[in-house]
Formats: C-alpha cells, structure tokens, sequence
C-alpha cells in the first residue's frame, strides 16, 4: 500500500509521517503474513525453487528500483549496470578467486555501492529526462566494459559459478538450503526498505518527489538526500545481482544490457509505483511469463509482455496494487 502522507514542520526538521488507519494497515498486513506463509512453504507444495529465487532476486531489484522513483521521483535507465556489475564481481571472485560464498555477495555488493556513488556524483544534479539519459550513458560504459574486459568472460559470460557453503557450514548447493537464505535476504530488503519511507529521512525524500523547490526552500540539502536514496537503490540493486549470480551459477552480457533496465521499469509500473508490494508482484509477474511462455512461444514472450503492460497501463494506471489502494480509499469514503 501506499506511504501516507508527509506533515510539514519547520525548517530544518523532517516532517513527520500523517498516522495511518488502523483499519487500512489491517488488510495489508494480513495480505503479507498470507504471502509470506505461501513463499515459507513454496518449496513443498510443487513450486520450482530455482524459478522462486530468480523471482526474489528480482522483487529485491525492483524494491530497490521503487525506492528510487517511487519515493524519490528519479526515473533512471541504467539500473541494469549496478546489477550486473555486482553479478560479475561476486562471479569471478567466488569462480576465480575462491572467495567463499557470502564474502563474494558483500563484494558485488559493495562494488555496485561504490559504482552508484561515483555515477550519482555525475548525475544527481541533473533532473527529469537529462538525469535519465546520464545514467543510460554511463550504463551503457559499464555495458561495454563488460564485453571487453577478459575476465568477463565476454559474450559468453562467467559459467559455472560454484555456489560453495555459507560460512563454511550450510551447503549453498541444496536449493532449498539455498531458497530459504534468499527469502530471508529478500524479507531482510523488504523490511528495510519499508523502514526507510517511514524514517524522517522517507518523508524528506517524498517532499522532495513532491515539490522539489519547496524542499529547498525549507533548508534541506536535496542533493545530498537524492544521492544518498541513489546510492542505496544501487546498493540493493548489487545485492540482487550478486544473489542471482550465485544461485543460477552464471554472470551474462545480459545482465548489464539496457533492456533489463526496461524490465525493472515495467515491473514497478506494472505493480505499483511508489507502494511496497507493487513491485514484488509485478517481478513475479514477468519472470514467471518469461519462465512459462520461452518454451512454449519462443520471443514472443516479450510480445505477450509488451500486450499485458499496455492493457494493465490502460486498466490500472497507478499499477495493480495502487489501483486497489485507491479503490479501498474510494470504499472507505463512500462508507464514510
């Protein structure tokens, strides 16, 4: 469900949260404990665990991405460059390097921060479609490092990434061993995530998607909160290509091409921009029609996938989720 609303407040101060219903959390609560009770027990009721990591490894990628332009209004196109560097970083050290499993994720994690920070350096003073473009640009360097670097692998990527065990005790190599650390990593995400918007720090980034020269006005540093909020999108964006790179035990061209950038655009919108669960839903929505329909229609996925987000954008412009938040606000109105 949605944030509420920022209250203002002085300068120089947060503004604090509006409290929200009892009776609009409940529902939202309850549809999450039910999930997360389908996701505790998915691999023993037939759902293909492999296919559900892949999953939340890009729920993960599209919370990060949510944080960024649905809490702080920037709509980046190269997002793809921080979850694949971090993919190819964790890759070659725990391949290559021998780094063990959980060394080689905080690695590419750490990597894609750092890479966040430098390309948000460049880009956070520019806005709208220019701050678009600049991380497009800089992305597509990352693109062609990738190719060309040997290490890389290039176009033929690093195969045969060895899952190896978590600290030196749980074997990586059970995928259900393996599903649980990334559920538990993805709750961990989610949760901050959620903890983030409602901080005073969230409510100055919604000030600043809201009406960025009042901001201003009001004293804060925007720069420094944009390029913060960009910094952790990348973080949990790396997190998400270092989990995925160990659970499918490969690092491809693919995973710092533009159009993966697109795919995380379609999957916020598709669920909901600037709600939490908005995103989860719609990342499950495309891999599972990718995972489903590649064998069955071969690239006409991305056909049927173009078709379902134009008729989920014409039904549900605010997202699937953000329609039924706004359909349960319309209901709570006319009951009231």
């Amino acid at each position: 469900m949605t944030s509420p609303p920022a209250t203002p407040t002085a300068a120089g101060q947060a503004p604090r949260p509006a409290p929200a219903a009892p009776h609009a959390e409940r529902p939202a609560r309850i549809a999450r404990g039910v999930v997360l009770a389908l996701l505790l027990v998915a691999p023993f009721i037939g759902l293909y665990p492999v296919f559900m990591m892949k999953a939340l490894c890009f729920a993960i990628f599209a919370c990060a991405f949510n944080l960024l332009i649905g809490y702080t209004g920037l709509l980046s196109f190269g997002h793809a460059a921080f979850l694949g560097s971090a993919a190819y970083a964790t890759g070659w050290l725990a391949r290559s390097a021998g780094w063990s499993p959980e060394l080689a994720v905080l690695a590419g994690t750490l990597l894609a921060a750092a890479l966040g920070l430098v390309i948000g350096l460049i880009a956070i003073r520019r806005t709208g479609i220019y701050f678009a473009m600049v991380t497009l640009a800089m992305a597509q360097m990352v693109y062609f490092v990738c190719l060309q670097m040997p290490f890389t692998g290039g176009e033929d990527g690093l195969q045969g990434v060895p899952r190896g065990a978590l600290f030196g005790l749980l074997p990586l190599a059970d995928d259900r061993v393996m599903y649980y650390l990334v559920l538990a990593l993805f709750v961990a995400v989610f949760l901050f995530v959620q903890r983030i918007v409602h901080s005073p720090y969230g409510q100055v980034l919604k000030a600043i998607r809201e009406n960025e020269p009042r901001a201003i006005s009001l004293g804060y540093d925007v720069d420094r909160y944009k390029l913060l909020a960009f910094v952790l999108s990348t973080t949990l964006a790396g997190l998400a290509g270092a989990l995925k790179t160990v659970v499918l035990g490969f690092a491809t061209l693919s995973d710092v091409h533009w159009s993966l950038s697109g795919e995380v655009i379609l999957m916020t919108l598709l669920g909901g921009m600037g709600t939490f669960t908005g995103p989860v839903i719609g990342a499950f929505t495309i891999v599972g029609l990718q995972n489903f329909l590649a064998d069955q229609v071969g690239s006409w996925v991305q056909v049927i996938i173009g078709v379902t987000f134009i008729a989920c954008v014409l039904a549900f412009r605010q997202g699937v989720v953000g329609e039924a938040v706004a359909w349960q606000a319309r209901r709570r109105r006319r009951a009231g």
